[in-house]
Parts: structure tokens; sequence; C-alpha cells
């Protein structure tokens, strides 16, 4: 999808700051982070938003999960903790339509987050 800006980081048409590649999902730090460690793990094939999966989509769902925790490692997160997010839906703050977990810490996060 050419119009999809992670479909284009995934094709490596854009260098975001990668933290993790697999074959089936890429991890790089937000553009715009809300908190001082934001990274976002896709998926390389697009999908929409959650609500588009299928039962053929549990591997690479399980990937994207799998890729949120390493992520955290990498960046140090698990000592102190972190929160992991799937926006879905514009009313659920999805921005950009190609699904994508938000990995966030560095800072006490509150609860309820918004």
């Amino acid at each position: 999808m050419t119009d999809c800006v992670f479909c284009r980081i995934a094709a490596g048409e854009m260098e975001p700051r990668i933290i993790l590649e697999t074959e089936s999902v890429l991890a790089f730090h937000d553009l715009n982070p809300v908190a001082p460690q934001h990274a976002l793990v896709i998926p390389r094939r697009h999908i929409a938003t959650l609500d588009d999966t299928a039962p053929e989509d549990r591997e690479v769902l399980g990937d994207v999960m799998l890729a949120g925790a390493e992520v955290a490692r990498k960046l140090e997160l698990e000592k102190k903790g972190y929160r992991t997010v799937m926006n879905c839906g514009h009313g659920g703050g999805q921005s950009v339509y190609h699904i994508h977990l938000h990995v966030l810490g560095g800072r006490n996060l509150s609860w309820p987050p918004g």
C-alpha cells in the first residue's frame, strides 16, 4: 500500500531509527514520542486495524507482541516497567491505519491512560 507510511517504512523507503528487525516485524523509535522511550512495532504485512485480523493472523500478532517485549528489553524498560498499547479505529486513538504496537516507558505511566 503506497499511501501507508508504515508500509513505506517496512519496504525500506523511509529510514526510521530501527530497534529490531525480523522477517515478519519491524520496530523503531516513534517520531512523535509521548514518553521518554516510545517505540512502535509493526508487522511488515499491511493489516489496517485489529478488527481486520483473522485467525490466520495469529502468528504475526504473536510476533508483534514478542517483538514488543524484546524492544522493551533492548531499551532497558523491563527493570522499571512499561506499557504496550494497540489503538483501534479513530475513537480508539488510531491515527495510522496499519496495526502497530506502542511500547512506552522511561517514566511512571498513570492509569487510566486517557
